[in-house]
């Protein structure tokens, strides 16, 4: 069963309501969130925002490719991410924006803090989409208290990692699903999410599937204004596995889907290794290295004969 959560009751330390999110944390890894300061009209805002960039002509984003910069800003064509090596590249697009750092910050220069890469078109997309970036990152942080002290550590055990989090926002389209897929190809293939707490947005249209423990597959919906959490390998890591990282994906129906899902993750330098453990395991190595296994433009490959 995947539990249905009331963000204000997080907030205010509702005991029944971080067991919920203890339960969800600990068996199926997700959740969903509503009574959250993003309304249904400010998500939809955001959802239609992206909806106008992705059917723009096919030029027009290339002019904020990633592919071309090298980074994991901005437009992301459909094959531009592969999550499962054993399956095709997914067939989405997506659109990636971060957190912003003052050129003279010395992190700055790292790839996981790229400059982010705005469109021209639609003339609201940098003003919506930055809005909406700050004020989900403050939900996903009440959810992440919530995630503390259903963990029995204080509640703002978190807080400190988060002040130049490595935090993704990212618009995904997916389109209807193609006439000449098979089963090797995905909106998104089964994979886990890399970092700590995903705070996921969506159209309402159905898509997104679950695995559940014992296999199988269950699938996980919510309307605009309401929230899919699920936590990443980080976090898995990071709680000695108190929190679970759960494999979902999208195969794709007879309709095109947005959704926008925050990929809220702490700062570069933040050591994540077990709770209580004499290791090191730097964020932003972690990170580094699945994105470099996961964008197809950032994958080394040996060079042609």
């Amino acid at each position: 069963m995947i539990p249905r959560l009331d963000a204000a009751k997080i907030a205010a330390r509702d005991a029944d309501t971080i067991a919920a999110l203890s339960q969800a944390a600990q068996g199926t890894g997700f959740a969903t969130v509503h009574n959250t300061p993003l309304t249904e009209t400010r998500v939809r805002e955001v959802i239609e925002t992206y909806r106008a960039f992705f059917h723009l002509p096919e030029a027009q984003k290339r002019d904020v490719d990633m592919a071309r910069t090298g980074s994991n800003r901005g437009w992301g064509a459909a094959g531009s991410e592969q999550v499962d090596p054993d399956a095709n590249p997914d067939y989405k697009q997506f659109f990636d924006a971060g957190f912003a750092l003052p050129a003279d910050d010395p992190l700055a220069a790292l790839s996981v803090y790229a400059p982010n890469r705005w469109p021209a078109q639609p003339e609201a997309f940098q003003a919506v989409i930055t809005a909406y970036y700050r004020d989900a990152c403050n939900v996903a942080m009440t959810v992440l208290r919530g995630i503390a002290e259903a963990i029995d550590a204080p509640r703002d055990y978190f807080d400190a990692a988060f002040d130049k989090p490595m935090a993704l926002l990212r618009g995904n389209y997916y389109p209807q699903r193609p006439a000449w897929a098979t089963a090797q190809d995905f909106g998104i293939a089964t994979h886990t999410d890399y970092g700590c707490l995903t705070l996921l947005a969506t159209d309402g249209t159905p898509g997104l599937e679950v695995r559940k423990r014992g296999g199988g597959w269950i699938p996980v919906q919510a309307p605009p204004g309401e929230f899919i959490i699920n936590f990443g390998e980080m976090m898995e890591m990071w709680t000695k596995g108190r929190v679970q990282a759960t494999p979902h994906r999208v195969v794709g129906t007879d309709a095109e889907r947005i959704s926008v899902p925050l990929f809220f993750n702490p700062a570069h330098d933040t050591n994540v290794a077990p709770i209580g453990s004499a290791d090191v395991i730097r964020a932003g190595d972690h990170m580094e290295k699945r994105f470099s296994e996961t964008y197809v433009h950032l994958q080394t490959r040996p060079a042609a004969p």
